[in-house]
């Protein structure tokens, strides 16, 4: 490829540290709350997680766009990260079955992409210091304008963000045919979690972030689910309440991430915003039901209070990640609910944990 001059282009942290780069050659400026992830594959994946929503990206990996992208490795309509930092760019990219290079594609989503950082420095930076908001952009000439826009970014901490991602309207996923029917509450869903429910025979019905206990009970489904997503879990108070209303009639639910701090929520259980949250797909969770140890795939900047699970007599702790400790897995005394601080659907990643989806048919059998 013929050699291309990008412009300089800049990190700029809410703290005033600065980064410099350059410009993959899309001009302009993005902002959100910085976050890395250390996976090794899987970029696709990443940037159109809905869960991302609102988040500049740094990629740990120090080539991003090689094998460049395919419309089946998509987990939403399209991109999700606010924009792109990292090492290496590739233009050029080599794989079978791939339909186009990372770049045009950054191009048709117009997100702001910066590559040729020491991104090494910077998340290491981020380690020590906490995620935080920060601006990426081109306009490296007027660092005082940029502190200003940086300084009107929203903070993450009561950030509610689901609406953002969510679904308008209701639709449907799988054959109607189906053995099982499940009413899924989309506050950021990953297509990835419908094609494992479809796998074990599911037809599923996809409602909007603030869709009341009554409209997902109308679909009469097998089992209820939350779904992952970005942005605090506090302020979701309709879905809040969905789960309680879920959870009072013990029918079978399971949330994932978001989902899962919802379920806390809704006992009664508080989250916190972590210092720099879970992302990568080599994260070690212990299941304290088997003492078996799994490779997961998290992302996840907010956890719920581990102190209060344990003194809560209606909740159980059933996964533990090793790094911090952090609770991992949860399932309620007496009711056919469970949910889990990580991505059991796994793609890209480990396929340890995808035994939950079968977990929660089994539940739905029970009742059936």
């Amino acid at each position: 490829m013929k050699y291309q001059q990008h412009k300089k282009a800049l990190v700029l942290l809410a703290d005033g540290t600065i980064f410099y780069g350059k410009s993959i050659g899309i001009e302009g400026t993005a902002t959100g709350e910085i976050c890395f992830n250390t996976g090794m594959t899987g970029y696709q994946e990443i940037f159109t997680d809905p869960s991302y929503f609102g988040q500049l990206m740094v990629a740990t990996n120090a080539h991003i766009g090689n094998y460049g992208v395919n419309a089946e490795e998509i987990e939403s309509d399209g991109i999700k990260i606010s924009g792109l930092i990292c090492r290496n760019f590739s233009f050029t990219h080599s794989r079978v079955d791939s339909e186009g290079n990372l770049k045009d594609w950054f191009i048709k989503h117009n997100t702001v992409a910066i590559s040729d950082v020491d991104t090494r420095a910077l998340v290491a930076y981020i380690r020590d210091n906490g995620a935080m908001n920060a601006i990426i952009s081109t306009d490296v000439e007027h660092i005082e304008d940029l502190k200003k826009q940086l300084a009107d970014t929203p903070d993450m901490n009561g950030l509610e963000l689901a609406s953002k991602v969510s679904t308008k309207e209701p639709y449907f996923v799988g054959d109607e045919n189906a053995t099982y029917k499940i009413s899924a509450l989309d506050i950021g869903i990953k297509k990835n979690i419908l094609r494992n429910f479809v796998k074990r025979d599911a037809y599923i019905k996809v409602f909007p972030y603030n869709a009341s206990f009554e409209e997902m009970s109308s679909f009469n489904p097998d089992g209820y689910f939350i779904s992952n997503g970005p942005g605090d879990p506090e302020p979701l108070v309709d879905a809040q309440n969905t789960a309680k209303e879920i959870i009072k009639r013990d029918l079978p639910l399971f949330g994932i991430c978001l989902g899962h701090q919802i379920i806390a929520l809704a006992n009664g259980i508080s989250t916190y915003k972590m210092h720099n949250g879970h992302r990568g797909i080599n994260h070690p969770v212990k299941n304290l039901l088997t003492g078996k140890g799994e490779i997961t795939s998290q992302n996840h900047g907010f956890a719920i209070n581990r102190e209060e699970t344990e003194a809560n007599e209606n909740v159980e702790i059933t996964h533990v990640h090793l790094n911090d400790h952090t609770v991992a897995g949860i399932q309620l005394k007496g009711k056919n609910c469970f949910s889990v601080q990580y991505h059991p659907e796994a793609s890209p990643g480990p396929h340890d944990a995808e035994y939950l989806f079968d977990q929660f048919i089994e539940n739905i059998k029970k009742t059936k």
